[in-house]
Order: structure tokens, then C-alpha cells, then sequence
């Protein structure tokens, strides 16, 4: 079966083309509106007037791809709220700006903030729109904001600062992607409650999520249990501790803390049983799939509809319907359908993470687990019912390990054995967990059940622990670019291909994909081959880094916690496919491509230097008069680190643009880097 031959494949695979062009072109929206225009009245005149003959038309196809092409365009750029005139970013902005706004999404907070999104109602006393991070200081008196909030405050908008070091997480694009283009940082004092009712169905599903915690907390849950039961059940996951959290990462079940097909599938099959006796009923046949999609969505809304949640009901959806109008249905064609009736209307879900590797899993599995399932046919169901888990595993595995290597650079080596484990309980986890928030929330859970359930929880985190210390089999730190990404899905259609044709086509295009594979690693060595001096940007600390082909030597002040918790080397490793990695202490000179690098500390000492210095870097705040020091050692440039005071740093730039030296603060440009 030809999969392009479906029109629906080939309709969404436009509609992908068209949100590309629109994230990475800068395309005027009123343009693209009225050739959108154009193109649908075109295509409804050759509609009516050659009706008979459109499937002979090869310019109706062609129009059609067109169209659908401009119609993501259109879509991407409606949702674009900064399009709008009065999106803040277009209002005057003051050093203490008036924001009403309204609570939409609870974060996970940090060590010294509680986060939220809010979408602004109001701005210096204009009506306005558009979404801010606000970030607000915990303390004992802290109280937790709810979702529809309605808050004043008075405070300067800051910008999402970029990354500061080679490689690392751009939250400020990760932001963006959201439509968050700027922060607030507040304390407690300094808002201002205006209404705390519910206008949103987002806020009443908060509300819900809420009142469950209370009855669950009540009840006797502990804060472990309950932060797996918000995962599993509710769609939450700000709660977990981070070394759970860490432990499902490395043991490779991180996947069942988001609720996703797997949950919805199971979801489906409760649902079906429940709501069996509607078919004794009249119209059974049309209330049974009604209930159940409605109840599908309720779910996803009281979840959070994450990209994850939203594709696993809109797909679950269109099969309950299927099977209770009894129509065949093609997995890949349901799929589809989903995926083209959320990125028409959630565009920027293209470039989420969990849509992607979402996705993928379903059709690795759909793909490539009946032909591992094939090669052995257990006899006994006690044996059967362990190989189907372990083939759909490696199946959904061989469907997102390309694109989990590329995002998060690592791989666990157990995780069949962590799945095998999981999955089967998983089904038990859900039920029974639905039926603990069922009684909580009718005040009628007896204490003898939630010393059971928090046990089955409690074990299920024990295992993945014990699962998790085998770090031998987690590997790390594994170099993977988009290129190497295409070429690995690449090989696997091919090798898919392979195996259901048997031709010598695919055996062509395999082997093409693997030398490019092989090419593209190669090639990725060899960009490694240079030397680098590089400063990078790490607060109240001195980071000095000096790249020689594919080895590293840091210099570094670090205490010993913050060298093992410390993401910056591992990043620039990663992204510059380095193979060591050795440590030494901050020196005073350093000598790189007959350049000369002085080092200046806390103590301010460089007088009676035998030499000239090309570069002066000042760290650790030194007491110094720095006109006296460029006057003296006249350098090409002055670099300072995040190691010093910043108002030390800010006196000094001034004094550098003062005497037209150029200036490189790394807290504020980020890393520098000579080459």
C-alpha cells in the first residue's frame, strides 16, 4: 500500500511545508491572506464549472497543494497573537508599566521562584493582549496562584535572556514557540488580587485538579505518591521531586509521567466497558462514541491538552467513532487526520517536542512491531503476552531514539526491562487511580485503600529506582545533529521497506542512507578539529576553557557540588563532539595562537610584566583603576567574566567606551570565544 496515495497524507504534508515557511519566513500577513483568498475562490470556480473533469486536471492538484500551503501559512500567522495592534509590544512601555492580567498556566517553579503564564488584559490603562512569564519569589508567605487569577501589578518589563553559553537550552526561543516574549520578576507584595471566579474552562479544570489534591491530601496521600498520581492521572507533572523525575528519565519510562496514547488507550478501553449497556438502548449505537469522545476531551482539558494529550484524544476519537459506525479504519490515515486537524488549528505544536517523539512512537510501533513480532511466535499466552510488550517497546523505541538522541542526547540501555515491568501494571495504576479520585471526591475513601494504592505507587517508583542506579547502561553525552537525525529515519523506512517489498530499490536507497550517515559522522569530526579559547559565562564563578581538536582542558574555580550539578561543560561537549574532557586550575597567563591572554583576580596585581598582553581578563572583582591599566598595558580588548560585582562591571564598560576599547562582558554577551 502506496501511504502518498491517500489525499489526506499528501493535504497534511503541505500543511507541514506551510508552518515551516511561516516559522522561518518573515511572510506579511495581509498577502498571504489575500492570495489564501485567491487560490479557495479558484479553487471553488473550477469546483463549479468543471466538476466532471477535475480528476483529469492536473492544475486542480496542483492548486490544492497551493492552497493548502497558503492556508497553514494563514493559520501560523493568525495565531501569531504579535500580529494583533494591540499586543503590548506595540504600546508604550515605561520603567514601571500598569499590567492587569489573568492567570493561564501553572509552571514548575525553581529554587526561588513560583512561575506562571499569564495573558495580559490590560497595559498602562490601554486594552491589550499577549503573554507574559511571571516569576514570583517564594518565601513562607507565598500563596499559589490559580489558573483565571486576576491580578494588578506595577513593575518593568525584562526581557527572556538568550543563551549565554555555546550549546545550551534556548528557553527564550523554547518561550517564543509559547508567544512569551517577556518576564516579570515580583514578590509576594507587589500584586494586587482583583477577582479570583472562574471565566474559562481551562480555570474550572484547575479548580477540579485542585479540590482532587485536597480531598487526596486529606485522605492520606504523601507528597510522592500524590506528585505520580498528578502525572499519571492529571496530566501534572510541576510536582515531582527531581530525583524521581530523574530516575524515570535514566530507566527510560518517562514516557507514562505524560499522558499520552498510551494512558488514552487505556482510558478508551475503561470507557468501552462502562458505557457497554448503552448498546441495549435505542440509539446506544450513536450515545456510546457521544459519551466517549466527550469524556475523551474532558480528560484532555482537565490534563492540560499538551501536544501529547491533544493527539492522543483527536486520533482515539476518530477510531471510537469508526468502530462504533463499524467503518474500516488505516491507523496511518487516522493519524493523519489527527495530526492535520491540530496543526491547522495549534500550527506551533509542529515544533513541540512531545508532538514530535508522540507521533513517532505510534508509527514506529504501527510500523515496526508486527515485523519484530513475526520473527517468533510464543505458543504459551504467559510467554506471548511479555514478547507483544517487548516488541512494542523496541518498536516505539526504533521510532524515537533518532530524535530523543538529537533533543536530549542520551540513551537508556534498560529500558525494555523497565517496560516490560510497567506497561502491564500501568492499566491497573489508571483504573484503580480513577477509582481512588472517584471516592475521594464523593468523601468516601476508606483509609485501607490508600494504604494500598500508595503502596502500588511507592513500588512502582522503587522499581524504576533500582532500575535507574545500573548507570553503566545509561549512555550519556552522545553527540547526534538533525542531519544524522534525517539520515537515521532515513534508513529505518528503508530497512521497513526492505522487509514488506523485498526490492532492490530500497536495498539502494538503505545503503545511500547509511554511507550519508556515515559522511555526515565524518564530517562532524572534522569540524572538531580546531582550537578554541573560550570564557564562559557562569555566575560568581570563573569558567575558562581551552579547546585543542577533540580534547578539552578546563580551568575553574568550582566548588565540588557545582562541578557535578554544572550543565556548561557537558553542553559544550556534546555540541562539540568532544572525546575528553581534563580539569586544572585558573592560571594567570595564557598563550593561544600567538596571542597572549593576562589574567587579572580579586588581588588587581599586574605591574612590572615583562610582556605585552593582547586580551585583558578581569575576574573575581579586582580593585583597580582600569584607565591607569589600559593606559599602561594598552590591550586589544578588555573581557570581564560573571565572576565580578556588576556594578565593577558596568564602571567598567563605561570607562572602555570612554577610551574606544572594545568591551566584552559575558553576563551580558555571552561567552567569548577566540578562534
Amino acid at each position: 500500500m502506496k501511504l502518498l496515495n491517500f489525499t489526506i497524507i499528501k493535504l497534511t504534508i503541505c500543511l507541514v511545508i506551510g508552518i515551516v515557511l511561516a516559522h522561518y519566513l518573515n511572510i506579511d500577513f495581509n498577502v498571504i491572506l489575500c492570495i489564501t483568498i485567491g487560490l479557495v475562490s479558484l479553487l471553488g470556480l473550477y469546483r463549479l464549472f468543471l466538476r466532471n473533469k477535475i480528476d483529469r486536471l492536473p492544475l486542480f492538484g496542483l492548486l490544492t497543494y497551493l492552497t493548502i500551503i497558503c492556508v497553514a501559512i494563514t493559520s501560523y500567522n493568525i495565531q501569531d497573537k504579535k500580529l494583533r495592534a494591540n499586543h503590548y509590544t506595540h504600546l508604550n512601555s515605561e520603567d514601571s508599566n500598569a499590567i492587569i492580567f489573568k492567570v493561564k498556566e501553572r509552571l514548575k517553579p525553581d529554587s526561588y521562584n513560583e512561575k506562571y503564564i499569564v495573558s495580559i488584559q490590560s497595559f498602562n490603562d490601554e486594552d491589550a493582549s499577549g503573554q507574559l512569564l511571571i516569576n514570583i519569589k517564594r518565601d513562607s508567605l507565598t500563596t499559589s496562584l490559580s489558573v483565571d487569577d486576576l491580578l494588578f501589578t506595577s513593575s518593568q518589563l525584562q526581557i527572556i535572556q538568550k543563551p549565554l553559553n555555546p550549546h545550551q537550552f534556548n528557553y527564550s526561543d523554547y518561550l517564543e514557540l509559547r508567544q512569551v516574549y517577556h518576564q516579570l520578576y515580583l514578590e509576594q507584595n507587589e500584586l494586587l488580587p482583583l477577582s479570583d471566579s472562574k471565566t474559562t474552562i481551562y480555570g474550572y479544570a484547575d479548580q477540579l485538579r485542585v479540590t482532587i489534591n485536597d480531598k487526596l491530601v486529606k485522605a492520606g496521600f504523601k507528597k510522592n505518591a500524590l506528585s505520580i498520581m498528578n502525572a499519571l492521572l492529571l496530566g501534572q507533572r510541576q510536582s515531582i521531586d527531581k530525583t524521581i523525575y530523574n530516575n524515570y528519565v535514566n530507566s527510560g519510562t518517562i514516557h507514562i509521567l505524560a499522558v499520552s496514547g498510551l494512558h488514552i488507550g487505556i482510558l478508551l478501553l475503561i470507557l468501552n466497558f462502562l458505557f457497554r449497556p448503552l448498546l441495549y438502548l435505542k440509539h446506544g449505537r450513536f450515545l456510546r462514541p457521544l459519551f466517549i469522545v466527550i469524556l475523551l476531551w474532558l480528560f484532555a482539558i482537565i490534563a492540560g491538552l499538551s501536544p501529547s494529550v491533544t493527539r492522543a484524544v483527536a486520533m482515539f476519537s476518530i477510531i471510537s467513532i469508526a468502530m462504533h459506525l463499524k467503518r474500516p479504519t488505516n491507523i496511518y490515515n487516522t493519524l493523519v487526520i489527527s495530526a492535520f486537524v491540530i496543526l491547522l488549528f495549534k500550527p506551533t505544536f509542529l515544533f513541540e517536542v512531545g508532538f514530535q517523539m508522540s507521533y513517532l512512537a505510534v508509527l514506529g510501533i504501527v510500523s515496526v512491531q508486527p515485523i519484530i513480532y513475526k520473527l517468533w511466535k510464543p505458543k504459551y499466552w504467559i510467554i506471548d503476552k511479555p514478547w507483544q510488550i517487548f516488541t512494542v517497546t523496541l518498536a516505539a523505541q526504533a521510532g524515537v531514539v533518532p530524535i530523543s538522541l538529537f533533543y536530549f542526547h542520551q540513551f537508556p540501555g534498560l529500558f525494555f526491562i523497565s517496560n516490560i515491568v510497567v506497561i502491564p501494571f500501568l492499566g491497573l495504576i489508571l483504573g484503580f487511580g480513577l477509582f481512588v479520585i472517584a471516592l475521594a471526591l464523593m468523601n468516601i475513601l476508606d483509609s485501607s485503600i490508600v494504604t494500598a494504592y500508595s503502596f502500588v505507587i511507592d513500588s512502582l517508583n522503587n522499581f524504576i529506582t533500582w532500575v535507574a542506579q545500573f548507570e553503566d547502561f545509561l549512555f550519556r553525552d552522545i553527540p547526534f545533529t538533525i542531519l544524522q537525525v534525517i539520515c537515521s529515519y532515513f534508513i529505518i523506512i528503508g530497512l521497513v521497506k526492505i522487509h514488506k517489498h523485498r526490492t532492490f530499490k530500497w536495498v539502494v536507497m538503505s545503503l545511500i542512507g547509511i554511507i550519508c550517515f556515515q559522511a555526515i559522522s565524518f564530517y562532524n569530526t572534522y569540524k572538531t578539529q580546531n582550537d578554541v579559547f573560550i570564557v564562559f559565562n557562569k555566575n560568581r564563578y570563573s569558567l575558562i576553557g581551552q579547546k585543542l581538536n577533540d580534547k578539552l582542558i578546563v580551568h575553574h574555580n568550582l566548588d565540588s557540588l557545582k562541578q557535578t550539578t554544572d550543565n556548561v561543560i557537558k553542553n559544550y561537549k556534546v555540541g562539540e563532539s568532544i572525546e575528553l574532557v581534563t580539569t586544572d586550575s585558573l592560571q594567570s597567563v595564557y598563550q593561544f595562537n600567538n596571542k597572549t591572554i593576562l589574567v587579572i583576580d580579586s588581588l588587581g596585581i599586574y605591574n612590572k610584566l615583562s610582556f605585552k598582553p593582547n586580551y585583558v581578563l578581569l575576574r573575581n572583582s579586582p580593585r583597580l583603576n582600569l584607565n591607569r591599566l589600559i593606559d599602561s598595558l594598552k590591550p586589544e580588548q578588555i573581557i570581564v567574566d560573571a565572576s565580578n560585582y556588576k556594578s565593577y562591571a558596568k564602571r567598567w564598560k563605561a570607562t572602555c567606551e570612554h577610551k574606544k576599547i572594545p568591551f566584552h562582558y559575558t553576563n551580558e554577551k555571552g561567552a567569548y570565544i577566540l578562534k
